[in-house]
C-alpha cells in the first residue's frame, strides 16, 4: 500500500537510458503520483521535462541534453552539472537552475518563468525572449555571455552579474542586436552593443528586481549580496520597439 511519503519521490538511473525511454519513466513517475524526481548519471539525454505542466520538483545529477525545460509550464528544475544547448526554449512558466554552465539560445522564446545560471552562458542567450497576459521570463547569469546576448529580444528582463570577469569587461559583440523590448541590466562594461539599444541608468523598479534576483541567486547558489549589489550596472534598452521598419514597404 502506497503512502503519501513513499510516492513523494522517484529516483531513476538513466546510465544508458536513451532519450525516448528517460522520458517515459518521468513520465510515469508523474502519473503515479510522485512530486520530486531525481535523475542520476544524465548524460546527454535531451527534452528533459518536456511540456510538464504539472508541479513537479525535478533533480538533475550530471549533463542533460538540448531543450531542457522545452514549453514547460510550472515545475522547477535543478541540474547538478552543465547543461547544454536550448535550456528553456520556449517555456511558459516554472524555474531552472543550472550549477554550472549553460550553453547556446539558453531561454530561446520563453515567455515565462525564471532561469538562474551560476556561471556563463553560451552564444545567443535570451534570443526572442518575450512577455505574455503579463507573464515575464527573467534569465540570471552569474558569469558572462557570449555574442548575440539578447537577440532581438520582445520582452523580458537578462540579469548578467559578471561574477568571473576580469578587468571589468564582458567579451561579448552584438549584445541587444535587433531588440525591440525588454531589457538586459549587467554590471560592468560589455564589448560591442547592437545598434538597436542605449544605455541607460537603472530606475527604482530596476534595483528593486536586481536586488530580488541577487538574493534568489543567492539562495540557490551561495554568495555575498551585499558584494554584488554594491557593483554598478547598467541598463540596455531599445531604441525603438520596430527598429527594422525602415525595410519595409508599409
Amino acid at each position: 500500500m502506497n503512502t503519501k511519503s513513499s510516492i513523494s519521490k522517484f529516483v531513476v538511473d538513466a546510465k544508458n537510458l536513451a532519450t525516448r525511454e528517460l522520458n517515459e519513466k518521468i513520465r510515469e513517475a508523474i502519473r503515479d503520483g510522485h512530486k520530486q524526481i531525481d535523475i542520476q548519471n544524465v548524460s546527454g539525454q535531451r527534452y528533459i521535462a518536456a511540456g510538464i505542466q504539472e508541479l513537479i520538483d525535478i533533480e538533475i545529477f550530471g549533463v542533460p541534453g538540448n531543450d531542457l525545460g522545452v514549453f514547460m509550464d510550472g515545475s522547477k528544475v535543478v541540474v547538478h552539472g552543465n547543461a547544454q544547448d536550448a535550456t528553456g526554449n520556449t517555456m511558459n512558466s516554472g524555474e531552472i537552475i543550472i550549477h554550472g554552465d549553460v550553453g547556446d539560445i539558453t531561454g530561446m522564446s520563453a515567455r515565462g518563468g525564471k532561469i538562474f545560471i551560476q556561471k556563463n552562458a553560451g552564444y545567443r542567450t535570451g534570443v526572442h525572449l518575450k512577455e505574455y497576459q503579463g507573464l515575464r521570463p527573467i534569465i540570471v547569469i552569474g558569469g558572462t555571455a557570449q555574442d548575440f546576448l539578447g537577440e532581438y529580444m520582445a520582452g523580458g528582463v537578462i540579469i548578467m552579474l559578471g561574477l568571473n570577469l576580469k578587468g571589468g569587461i564582458h567579451n561579448a559583440d552584438y549584445v541587444g542586436t535587433g531588440m525591440h523590448g525588454g531589457s538586459i541590466i549587467l554590471s560592468g562594461d560589455v564589448r560591442g552593443i547592437g545598434r538597436e539599444v542605449e544605455v541607460q541608468q537603472l530606475d527604482q523598479e530596476d534595483n528593486r528586481l536586481v536586488e530580488h534576483s541577487v538574493q534568489e541567486y543567492s539562495k540557490h547558489f551561495g554568495c555575498k549580496v551585499d558584494e554584488i549589489l554594491g557593483s554598478k550596472f547598467k541598463k540596455l534598452k531599445p531604441v525603438s520597439t520596430r527598429p527594422y521598419g525602415n525595410l519595409y514597404s508599409y
